[in-house]
């Protein structure tokens, strides 16, 4: 059977599909495939700057951003991202659906003249915004290195943290989480992996979900281990989670990670698929077709990769009984990119290391920009339970 014939055989007969419509559907199963494992650059501008206050106290937004009415703290990039503004506190919701926000500061940028931007969970933008000792470093990868962020514990220390960035983003989303590591007298390493614009970037050039990043947090937690570390917390966020999770039960340094913490992680990345597939209203056999693509060893060379993702090895909702280290899982059931589901499946399969803590509304990777004290107190209380078990 030829290459194309094993996805075209399912769709027609699952699909109740003729051949001449499986092919269509096939062309574009495999573009929807190649997109879910190729990194972009390009961000979308989704919303609409009405105006500016003339002292720059305010701004009047409209358009879809997910966050764009949701109380909380976001970064706001405008003017194609040569501008970075922090917003705030909701003063007003107009009947039309736009909303004016308090600005808390223009970080860089023509606030006053932009049109279009997007929000950000981000809200830093360097590592010196936090106002903590930070230093660059590399470490080393299969391909070269990888940027990382070094945050020094205030007293030397042998507890780490390695805080890992999710899909299409770069280590800034990681900075909201160094503070409390700091506070509880954690050394944080803040990192960069494959294909995510800092570190080198793997032959393929594609993103492996989760199934090949994670030897780049191995090769953190190695880091971290040659500089002292004895216990190592894994942060992931988003697909971030995916990697982290991977790295706990792959990694040959497996045995000196004493915990993890995710903030909206991809736990099945089928049902994240799939639920991004609903939102774009793609027809189903599209959706099975793509699925098929990054699962089968015999389509890499469709997709562009140099192996299958492995969808089923990356699906901890089934390898639940793997976890072996206190899990501290945050999620939100408002999510608009990663559902929940999978999270809640995780928590009910081992609640004897998983502690869950729901969101209602709080968007995807903004838990902290919503409830920054209760998804601190979190964090920081789970730090205590973990610490006084070791």
């Amino acid at each position: 059977m030829g290459r194309l014939a094993k996805v075209l055989v399912p769709l027609a007969v699952v699909g109740g599909l003729g051949a001449a419509a499986a092919a269509g559907y096939v062309a574009t199963a495999m573009t929807v495939a190649r997109m879910v494992v190729t990194p972009s650059r390009r961000t979308r501008q989704d919303v609409v700057i009405r105006s500016v206050a003339p002292d720059l106290s305010a701004v009047t937004l409209a358009g879809t951003g997910d966050a764009l009415r949701v109380p909380g703290r976001y970064g706001l990039w405008f003017s194609q991202d040569r501008g970075y503004a922090r917003i705030g506190d909701i003063l007003s919701l107009a009947e039309d659906g736009s909303v004016t926000r308090a600005v808390e500061s223009v970080v860089w940028g023509d606030l006053a003249s932009a049109t279009r931007g997007r929000l950000s969970g981000w809200y830093f933008t360097s590592p010196g915004e936090l106002g903590l000792p930070v230093r660059s470093v590399e470490v080393p990868v299969d391909d070269g290195t990888a940027p990382a962020w070094l945050f020094p514990a205030t007293e030397p220390s042998d507890r780490w943290a390695i805080h890992v960035h999710g899909r299409g983003t770069q280590r800034q989303e990681t900075l909201r989480g160094i503070p409390v590591f700091h506070e509880k007298g954690y050394t944080s390493l803040a990192v960069s992996y494959r294909n995510d614009g800092d570190a080198a970037g793997s032959e393929d050039g594609r993103y492996g979900l989760g199934s090949t990043e994670w030897r780049d947090v191995d090769a953190a937690i190695a880091y971290a281990i040659d500089h002292g570390a004895r216990h190592v917390v894994l942060f992931g966020w988003s697909m971030g989670g995916a990697i982290v999770l991977q790295a706990s039960v792959r990694s040959p340094h497996a045995d000196r990670i004493a915990g993890i913490v995710l903030d909206s992680p991809v736990i099945d990345w089928v049902e994240t698929l799939d639920y991004q597939a609903e939102l774009l209203k793609l027809p189903r056999p599209v959706t099975q077709g793509a699925l098929i693509l990054l699962d089968s060893s015999w389509a890499t060379g469709l997709v562009g990769q140099d192996a299958a993702v492995g969808l089923a090895g990356l699906d901890f909702t089934l390898r639940a009984h793997e976890l072996s280290v206190p899990v501290l899982l945050m999620h939100s059931d408002d999510d608009g990119y990663v559902p929940a589901g999978a999270s809640h499946r995780l928590a009910d399969r081992r609640p004897d290391l998983v502690t869950f803590v729901p969101f209602s509304e709080a968007k995807h990777t903004k838990l902290w920009n919503v409830e920054p004290e209760r998804w601190t107190a979190a964090i920081a209380g789970w730090l205590d339970r973990l610490d006084s078990r070791s």
